[in-house]
């Protein structure tokens, strides 16, 4: 019974819905059309982030020596550019100096790198530019050669463990 009912039901609403003489076509407003059309064809462009570099070699350093390096960025797309966070892959190097302001197409800006040039061998660090860009994010990347320093404790084995002894 209640199936009869609302299979009723529905026919009586398809009836009461398609019975009218005004179509949908007729209902399109060409003006709001038009302006849907502008507003899509706007919302596609989106800012574009581009570096003067993108990986920079601070060479053979140091262990222990800090550096820093200095990335500038130009908004070549069609609309403006805010970049919200700069943060780095670990502690040792950070990202600072950045505007939150926009960016408007054409105009430039800069960000520094400090890194605090600990660690072994070849080193690369990853920095990560969040922005209102179509991806929402860009990288830049950052490498190093550590080389040891000579000032540093040498460590030395007396056969029941490792001993620090200082360079002279």
């Amino acid at each position: 019974m209640k199936k009869i009912i609302l299979g009723l039901s529905a026919l009586c609403m398809l009836v009461s819905t398609s019975c009218k003489e005004e179509s949908a076509v007729a209902k399109v407003n060409t003006e709001n059309v038009t302006k849907a059309a502008e507003r899509d064809a706007v919302v596609g462009d989106f800012p574009v982030i581009t570096f003067d570099k993108t990986e920079h070699d601070f060479g053979e350093i140091q262990n222990g020596t800090p550096v820093e390096t200095t990335f500038s960025y130009t908004n070549t797309g069609k609309a403006p550019l805010v970049v919200t966070n700069i943060k780095s892959t670990c502690g040792c190097t950070v990202p600072q100096g950045w505007s939150k302001e926009p960016l408007q197409p054409g105009e430039s800006s800069q960000f520094t790198v400090k890194f605090n040039g600990k660690g072994k061998n070849k080193i690369s660090k990853t920095v990560t530019v969040t922005a209102n860009t179509e991806k929402g994010k860009e990288q830049v990347k950052i490498t190093a050669m550590i080389k040891p320093d000579p000032n540093a404790p040498v460590k030395a084995t007396n056969g029941s463990g490792p001993v620090v002894t200082k360079k002279s």
